[in-house]
């Protein structure tokens, strides 16, 4: 069997800065990206890391004025995306809470 492989970084703020690749261990089954956002404007901060994981639950929420996001894929340089798709996935899982809660509260849009 081969072995994975995966672009790793660690708190880098730019997609382009994550340029390290990493046969991961057998027991490593998916590449990750995880982001994280705060701030708006000029004091607008991201930290992206990538690498190897056994275990890999894909997670996001967006705040507003912070946002969190884990995604996870299975073959080898496949973490390539940047912090664009993942905050598309957060801004998904906004609009997809939003909706439910309004939903709830019974406001007709």
């Amino acid at each position: 069997m081969s072995s994975l492989i995966c672009i790793t970084c660690d708190k880098v703020d730019h997609n382009n800065k994550c340029i390290d690749l990493k046969v991961c261990d057998d027991t490593d089954r998916y590449c990750y990206t995880k982001y994280f956002g705060r701030g708006s404007g000029e004091d607008h901060k991201e930290l992206i890391s990538k690498g190897c994981s056994a275990n890999c639950p894909e997670v996001g929420f967006d705040i507003g004025v912070m946002a969190f996001s884990m995604k996870c894929c299975k073959h080898s340089f496949c973490n390539t995306s940047g912090a664009v798709s993942v905050k598309k996935s957060s801004l998904l899982l906004l609009v997809g809470t939003l909706a439910s809660v309004f939903y709830i509260i019974g406001v007709n849009l």
